[in-house]
């Protein structure tokens, strides 16, 4: 069995609201050994090293690359102007790469990574960690052997708190994209309304974020995409509906909507979801009963050690399913590289959610429906 080497680039000196748990994706699977761990500072070094298990501490992270020569490095930053820099020292080195959403904020940018990415024959995965879920896998099984009929609309949402509106939409709605894509396939148009307040946005209005997530405006956001076979997509996010984590649980999430029932998942990172069914011919809205779907273990790894759960909120979300769905992300970029293929969630498709952000925005401020491809990827809001 080849032995892989993976480094971890997570700097504590730059302020991250959230930690999916990249750092730990690799830890226990079979032939992994992870042996370097960037970080500028030197906080808490011994709890971070135990919990990566990684073997030395680097406060530079090409030295870490130039010294370990990694095989594979993982990208922690949540920012996505830290990605496009640390991916060109990897990829000039041959190292493959297991990246955080957003990839970045500028579709010119995405478009170089692509390039790079194809020009140095590396493989990137993109940390969309539904795709990897057992829930989504299951629901994706469910909608393709035809169990809720005819697909209509697939209903996607953000958590709608204090980032509602365009925050939301980078931070959270690039899953949502992600997931619309993945089950129905490309988007060939979409119509959007974009407010602030009660106003519809205007070109270079921009609001201020929590993150540096490059230009951002609006705080009501209201899109629907075309998707291949009449398959209707929506999404949606506002600011202030949620006012506390409780709450957070019922809203961000997608629900598909088809001629014979409905399924419905939230996305939940502070607890583990259920998916649920409804099997009665009616709109969602008139009190349809939902029952809660078994969904089958879709995680199974030859040679890998058992998850240890004991990470759960302390260095990782209390959520399994990033526990799990990291690992086999991580699992799925092994595979790509030896068998030669994309990784199940890759720079295409990050690109994709990032181009359907683009035409919410360019639909809004052209009051017009927008198609795609893209053929203008200058950002809508400017600069």
């Amino acid at each position: 069995m080849k032995k892989w080497k993976v480094t971890i680039a997570r700097d504590t000196a730059v302020r991250n609201l959230g930690l999916h748990g990249l750092h730990v994706a690799f830890r226990g699977l079979p032939g992994v050994e992870v042996v370097g761990f960037f970080d500028s500072r030197a906080d808490d070094l011994e709890t971070i090293m135990a919990v990566t298990k990684a073997k030395r501490h680097y406060r530079d992270y090409v030295e870490m690359l130039d010294t370990e020569k990694p095989d594979i490095v993982v990208l922690c930053s949540r920012h996505p102007n830290d990605h496009f820099a640390q991916i060109k020292e990897a990829a000039a080195r041959g190292i493959h790469i297991y990246c955080e959403k957003p990839m970045t904020v500028s579709l010119k940018e995405a478009d170089a990574i692509v390039a790079l990415v194809e020009k140095t024959g590396i493989k990137f995965c993109m940390a969309h960690p539904c795709r990897y879920d057992a829930g989504f896998m299951q629901m994706k099984r469910m909608i393709e052997a035809g169990e809720i009929g005819k697909p209509l609309t697939i209903y996607g949402r953000g958590k709608s708190d204090h980032r509602g509106g365009g925050e939301d939409m980078m931070v959270l709605g690039t899953h949502i994209f992600d997931l619309q894509t993945w089950f129905f396939g490309e988007p060939t148009s979409v119509w959007a309304e974009v407010l602030s307040g009660d106003e519809a946005i205007k070109e270079g209005a921009l609001c201020e974020t929590v993150e540096p997530i490059g230009p951002t405006a609006g705080d009501d956001i209201f899109a629907s995409f075309r998707f291949p076979n009449g398959v209707r997509g929506l999404f949606e996010s506002r600011r202030g509906l949620v006012k506390g984590p409780q709450e957070e649980r019922t809203r961000m999430g997608i629900a598909v909507i088809g001629t014979q029932g409905t399924l419905s998942l939230r996305f939940d990172d502070s607890a583990d979801a259920t998916l649920k069914q409804s099997n009665l011919r009616t709109p969602p809205d008139d009190n349809a009963d939902f029952e809660e779907v078994k969904v089958a273990d879709a995680h199974v790894i030859p040679g890998a050690e058992p998850l240890d759960f004991s990470l759960r909120g302390v260095q990782t979300p209390p959520a399994s399913m990033f526990l799990w769905s990291n690992r086999y992300a991580a699992w799925d970029l092994i595979q790509s590289i030896e068998e030669d293929r994309q990784p199940l969630s890759n720079m295409h498709n990050a690109r994709l959610a990032l181009e359907m952000i683009y035409g919410i925005y360019t639909s809004q401020l052209s009051e017009s429906l927008v198609r795609f491809p893209l053929k203008n990827h200058e950002h809508p809001l400017g600069k």
